[in-house]
């Protein structure tokens, strides 16, 4: 059983998920074994024990975390950046932060920020954004009743200053001018291009 140096324990403590596929940790109070990235409550280091592998930390009854799942193969990078933006496809109204999402994603905020940007082209931060800036087209397009702040409550940016600056600087276009436009546009349709029903 390899021992523990100080490397691996910041590893442990910081939740550092560059280590894992390193090394793994068992707690001896607990009977668990872990990945380094894993944002379970740090253990005591006089119970932890460090395993080279899954199939070792296993063969010395440790159970896998059922938070961090040690025993099964990480998704490739790919996936797993698809999987984080399909969880901000689906929930952009909450309040997302990168911190938030890397303790979703059981990874440190360096780590998904900069591996989302190699594959994604664009940070967590600039996607997000993206989707609820299209979210918020809809809305201003089929909720008219909603007024300006209401859709962007409704798309994450309770602030409506924010979400205001936010949609113009991503459209070109405030939210109220996108509304009045796509209605004249919709209108003229209505009416057909030479005014007539």
């Amino acid at each position: 059983m390899p021992l523990m140096t100080s490397e691996m324990w910041l590893a442990i403590a910081s939740c550092d998920a560059s280590y894992d596929g390193q090394f793994y940790y068992g707690v001896s109070s607990t009977g668990i074994f872990c990945r380094p990235s894993c944002k379970s409550r740090t253990p005591n280091p006089k119970h932890v024990h460090i395993f080279s592998n899954a199939q070792a930390a296993l063969a010395s009854e440790y159970r896998p975390c059922k938070r961090c799942k040690p025993e099964g193969k990480r998704l490739p990078e790919e996936e797993w950046v698809e999987s984080i933006a399909a969880m901000m496809d689906e929930r952009y109204e909450e309040p997302l932060t990168l911190a938030a999402l890397a303790e979703m994603s059981h990874v440190s905020p360096y780590h998904i920020q900069r591996t989302f940007k190699r594959i994604k082209g664009k940070s967590p931060a600039a996607y997000l954004q993206q989707v609820r800036v299209e979210a918020a087209k809809g809305l201003l397009l089929s909720a008219t009743e909603l007024s300006i702040s209401e859709v962007g409550v409704r798309v994450g940016y309770p602030n409506a200053a924010h979400f205001a600056t936010v949609y113009q600087k991503e459209t070109g276009s405030s939210p109220s001018a996108y509304r009045m436009a796509a209605a004249k546009q919709c209108k003229k349709m209505d009416l057909g291009e030479d005014g007539e029903p």
